[in-house]
């Protein structure tokens, strides 16, 4: 990627702020060149059905990410240190953020390279069911001779839902302060705030959903929980900081810190459906959770030769420990009937099924990572971690205790090949470790996740790539939910998921942008005490495909308008391990259109054009998830 040349002799900056300057400039005209207009502004309206553990991990995921920018680590190894497995972190990030994980690295160092220039993002939002939004990004130096550069992000998002007594709050507050010491040395210190208030969803029932109910259809808004009672506060704060030197231009170690503390109060209401597929018996639970993580990492980044051979070594030292304090117990709640709901009831009774824990989960790891190139189309990627990992369990309500200490070593090979310059062909092998733990037994056994994959990259053209991907995963001892209690969690034997994933991305024609993929899935229980083998695993389709493109007008009176159109099909897949009953496929339509004028941006998304009914998920047999009705959503941004 070349800079124009009146760039460069018009440079205002002089020395090390003229490199960043022009830095800059070429992540710009980088980011111009693979540009895709995604239009998909509310994906995170999903996240509230992560639970917030798993959210706050997500955002780990991302911080440990964003500290290792110019060489950042695979999917696999950024699971592996905040304990999710590939898939759902991959997923979650697209919920959370609206992106997959390395395409918001991306924006993230196009972000970085702003704020040597003064960069102001304001937005705001408006659409279906109350739902309201509104965020600011403002960057830039501090001084005269910018060598202290600061972030800020707000964002606030207020929202109901097509879900009766539905209603939900989101707070995010980020911000940062980077000091460049000098030309070698370089601070980053963040922070971030993140609230989530609302009920807890807890879904439908199969019968009167999925299946036939003598006793009617229940509406798709109904709610089963209780207006009074049914509330969730999550609130995570996060502080960190990132330092790197460099010694040379082939060497430099980096230092980070980040902590976070999540803190969780959630009044929920479950139950099951009677035998009369009418009467929904409930129990109320409460539940009170704290999590303090804090995890610092070291490691050098080298780069040299040994004669023809080049490398490019990252080796350092992680360590990391995670304290989490919960208490649970439930209460007698009155039962409701969904064909003609009354609501008002509150908890009687004394409380029953206590919980009270303790855990400490503490890991050293070391690691090494070796990536080698053999030639110039050529590169092989060795590596390893060794875990030493301790589990502390106390349950306080009773006797139960324990603690249990293991070690693992966790391999990763990879190579890469392009017989031409335009085509890659890679293999990867890789194993995690992942810390386990649940309330209801302790000692348990860790997560252990073994990975292949091989796979051809093909760009098309300068602005256009393929990638064909074929993949086995085992995972075995993975936490599920409690089918009883949706606060607790329990352990399964192992799982397996083969498949292959086919996509497509880029710019065909001058405005016209392309993202596409197809999945073929198969995930099934392979060892498991209580679940029979070869169950399949829910909420996992054999097949499922999606297609979102956007043409936007290049010249003209009408230069910055386009539209965008998307399908998504998810096919059938069980509702839950027991492989009790399926959830039937789906086709979504989706669409957009937007006008946009230098800095300005305004857009309509439409989400489910034809307003289908369908399944987004399910947990087991009396906890069904509708997915959104046909939505409409206003965005408009102004970005100077």
């Amino acid at each position: 990627m070349q800079i124009p040349l009146g760039q460069i002799l018009h440079c205002p900056y002089q020395g090390l702020n003229k490199r960043l300057y022009l830095e800059s400039k070429v992540l710009e005209l980088m980011a111009l060149a693979i540009e895709q207009e995604l239009e998909i502004r509310n994906s995170n309206e999903n996240a509230h059905s992560l639970k917030p553990d798993v959210v706050d991990r997500i955002y780990r995921a991302r911080e440990l990410l964003l500290q290792r920018l110019d060489n950042p680590p695979t999917l696999m190894e950024l699971a592996q240190q905040v304990e999710l497995n590939s898939r759902t972190l991959k997923e979650g990030f697209r919920q959370v953020f609206g992106k997959p994980a390395f395409s918001y690295l991306h924006d993230y160092r196009l972000e970085q390279a702003r704020q040597f220039l003064d960069y102001y993002f304001l937005e705001g939002s408006a659409g279906s069911y109350n739902s309201y939004r509104g965020a600011i990004d403002l960057s830039g130096p501090v001084n005269a001779d910018k060598t202290l550069l600061y972030r800020l992000g707000v964002a606030a998002r207020t929202t109901e839902s097509f879900i009766d007594f539905y209603q939900h709050q989101f707070y995010n507050v980020s911000p940062s302060l980077t000091w460049q010491i000098n030309d070698r040395a370089k601070l980053t210190l963040a922070a971030q705030y993140y609230e989530d208030k609302g009920p807890f969803d807890y879904g439908l029932p199969a019968d009167g959903t999925v299946f036939p109910n003598p006793n009617g259809k229940i509406p798709r808004n109904r709610f089963r929980g209780e207006p009074s009672v049914d509330d969730s506060d999550s609130r995570s704060y996060r502080v960190g900081y990132n330092f790197e030197y460099r010694f040379s231009d082939n060497w430099q170690v980096r230092s980070a810190l980040q902590t976070s503390f999540l803190r969780l109060k959630r009044e929920a209401v479950f139950g099951s459906l009677e035998a009369d597929l009418r009467t929904f018996s409930r129990s109320y639970g409460e539940q009170n959770y704290k999590d303090d993580f804090y995890n610092f990492d070291t490691y050098v980044v080298g780069k040299f030769a040994t004669g023809s051979i080049q490398h490019q070594l990252v080796t350092g030292l992680n360590l990391s420990r995670e304290d989490t304090f919960g208490t649970n117990f439930s209460r007698e709640l009155a039962s409701l009937d969904l064909f003609n709901p009354q609501y008002g009831s509150r908890p009687t009774g004394p409380a029953t099924d206590p919980f009270d824990y303790r855990i400490r989960n503490e890991i050293l790891g070391i690691y090494v990572q070796d990536q080698i190139t053999l030639a110039d189309n050529l590169k092989v990627v060795l590596g390893g971690r060794f875990d030493i990992a301790s589990n502390n369990f106390h349950r306080l309500d009773t006797v139960l205790a324990g603690f249990r200490q293991d070690e693992a070593f966790s391999p990763r090979l990879g190579i890469v090949y392009q017989p031409i310059r335009a085509i890659s062909l890679y293999a990867s092998y890789s194993k995690s470790f992942l810390q386990a733990a649940t309330v209801t037994q302790a000692q348990t056994e860790p997560e252990r996740d073994t990975q292949y994959e091989v796979g051809v990259k093909a760009d098309l053209s300068s602005r256009l790539s393929t990638t064909l991907a074929f993949y086995d995963l085992t995972r075995s001892n993975l936490p599920t939910e409690d089918p009883n209690n949706p606060l607790l969690s329990i352990l399964v034997g192992e799982q397996r998921s083969r498949g292959i994933e086919f996509d497509i991305s880029g710019e065909i024609l001058p405005g016209w942008n392309v993202i596409a993929g197809y999945a073929y899935t198969n995930a099934e229980v392979t060892k498991d005490n209580t679940i029979a083998v070869g169950n399949q695993i829910n909420n996992v389709p054999k097949h499922s495909f999606n297609l979102w493109t956007t043409y936007e007008i290049q010249r003209g009176n009408y230069k910055g308008l386009g539209v965008g159109l998307g399908f998504y099909f998810v096919g059938d897949r069980q509702g839950d391990l027991d492989n009790t009953f399926q959830l039937p496929s789906y086709f979504r339509t989706d669409a957009a259109i937007f006008y946009k004028l230098q800095g300005l941006r305004v857009g309509l998304n439409f989400k489910n054009l034809f307003n289908i009914d369908y399944f987004d998920s399910a947990s087991f047999r009396d906890r069904v998830f509708y997915g959104d009705p046909f939505t409409v959503q206003g965005t408009i941004s102004w970005e100077f």
